[in-house]
């Protein structure tokens, strides 16, 4: 009876119910499909010098697949989706898009404890306090070197020119491989790196691993931004080092940038390495 009333009740106003049924048709023909955008490739790589499984990003160039061409390979520290991957990814997108760089292999290493893949191992009673679980750079090192590279270069058509890079802690890390084994990697580019760690004594200890080091071609690209004298200070010391020590096939460079901080330098840093290390040739 309900129905019935109602259906005179649309009549008498002059109205139809089929055209109102018909609507709800095609608005519900019109929605949308939802499909995933595709970024890059993760991985789980197990790894005997971690003791567990651990997760790798890659980004393919457009036309990876077609090309048959090899490729340099960006290693991104801190790579993890949730982590610092997407953004280092989108600029190697847009150097390809745009033209304006050559096509890179770009990998995200992520980590899960960062004081104690990234750090050093300090003699600082209050960072051990804080952190117990820190100091073991130097297995995270193997673990990259003689598990991750290996997946990559036997994976991918990878040319044999690679770079590493990393901000603050994970700055850190690039500095700390670039002294103790450069030839890991052709380019290291630490973003304001926490030099700070332990009292700076890397930066200290800089000036005899530099003397230390082969002839070979290497590229060091440094930047800080304005974050005060605990970070300027082993920065000023690195980079004079770097003036009195760096032998001549090393290309070093250190680019202030006053008007960024900790929070705010990565991206914008990460695109001028970007565009010296992957500079389209000339004509």
């Amino acid at each position: 009876m309900i129905a019935l009333a109602l259906r005179a009740l649309a009549l008498s106003a002059g109205l139809s119910v089929l055209p109102t049924i018909a609507l709800a048709q095609t608005a519900s023909e019109a929605t949308p499909a939802e499909t995933p955008i595709v970024i890059g490739r993760s991985y789980t790589l197990p790894s005997a010098i971690m003791g567990a499984t651990r997760e790798i990003n890659v980004w393919l160039p457009p036309g990876y697949a077609d090309s048959g061409q090899t490729y340099p390979v960006l290693y991104v520290l801190d790579g993890g989706q949730d982590q610092d991957f997407h953004h280092i990814s989108g600029l190697a997108q847009l150097g390809t898009v745009a033209g304006t760089t050559r096509d890179v292999i770009v990998v995200g290493i992520a980590s899960v404890d960062r004081r104690n893949e990234l750090a050093l191992p300090t003699q600082d009673p209050d960072l051990i306090a804080r952190y117990p679980t820190q100091g073991h750079s130097d297995r995270f090192r193997r673990f990259v070197a003689e598990e991750v590279q290996p997946f990559v270069e036997t994976r991918f058509r990878t040319s044999g020119e690679t770079a590493l890079m990393g901000e603050s802690l994970a700055g850190l890390f690039v500095v700390e491989t670039f002294l103790k084994e450069p030839q890991m990697f052709d380019a290291y580019v630490a973003v304001s790196p926490s030099l700070w760690w332990d009292g700076g004594v890397l930066a200290r200890q800089s000036g005899a691993r530099l003397r230390d080091q082969s002839n070979d071609p290497r590229t060091l690209i440094l930047t800080l931004g304005d974050e005060g004298p605990e970070m300027q200070a082993p920065m000023d010391v690195l980079t004079a080092n770097l003036r009195d020590h760096a032998l001549p096939g090393l290309s070093w460079s250190f680019t202030p940038r006053p008007t960024e901080t900790h929070a705010t330098i990565y991206h914008g840093a990460a695109l001028d390495a970007f565009r010296r290390l992957y500079a389209v040739p000339a004509p």
